[in-house]
Parts: C-alpha cells; sequence; structure tokens
C-alpha cells in the first residue's frame, strides 16, 4: 500500500496562492472545497488564500444566492519584485489558463 504522501514531491514551483488564483480563474463560481481539493490543501487554508488574494486586489466577490462569484483583476501586478512590472494575466497565459473576464460595464447611455 502506497503512502500518498510519499507520492507527492517536496516542492513545486508554484505556491498555493498561485493554484487557488487558477482554480479560480479556470472556474470563478468554483467551491472553496472543490479549491482545497484540487489544491490538496484545507479548506480554511483555501479560505485564507481568497482572503490574502481578495486584500491584495487580485480578486473580488460577489454573492449570488448561497455561493461566491469570483473575478480576478487581470491588471494586478504581481509581488515579487522580479516580477512587479507583469500584470496577472500574464502569469495564467503562461500557465495555460483562461485569461479572466473583464467585468461587464453598464451602458449609461
Amino acid at each position: 500500500m502506497t503512502n500518498l504522501a510519499d507520492e507527492r514531491p517536496s516542492w513545486t514551483f508554484l505556491t498555493n496562492h498561485a493554484h487557488v488564483l487558477l482554480c479560480i480563474a479556470g472556474d470563478p463560481g468554483i467551491r472553496g472545497r472543490d479549491i482545497a481539493l484540487q489544491v490538496g490543501i484545507t479548506e480554511r487554508a483555501a479560505q485564507r488564500i481568497i482572503a490574502d488574494l481578495e486584500e491584495a486586489g487580485y480578486l473580488s466577490h460577489v454573492r449570488v444566492g448561497r455561493r461566491n462569484r469570483y473575478n480576478v483583476h487581470p491588471d494586478a501586478h504581481l509581488r515579487h519584485p522580479m516580477d512587479a512590472d507583469r500584470p496577472v494575466t500574464q502569469l495564467l497565459a503562461l500557465l495555460g489558463g483562461p485569461a479572466p473576464r473583464r467585468p461587464r460595464r453598464e451602458n449609461r447611455g
């Protein structure tokens, strides 16, 4: 019987924050439970990461019924000084994730 922990690499190139952002960019209506399963973290950790991403300006959400619908802010810039000139859209494009849709503006005519 193999242990799942034995099959996991000791490190990865992307952080859990990047993985959560990719999950949300791919499915803006995704539940925290599903993010946690995909990333391999607890639901509570997923919630903390979502809060971090919102606080840093990478995400916002609206309540739709009993669920959240997330908006990725594509023009938000990456945090590391080496990447600070690059918007999050470039990261998502590099990793093959969908480009975040810009929220529709209401017609005020």
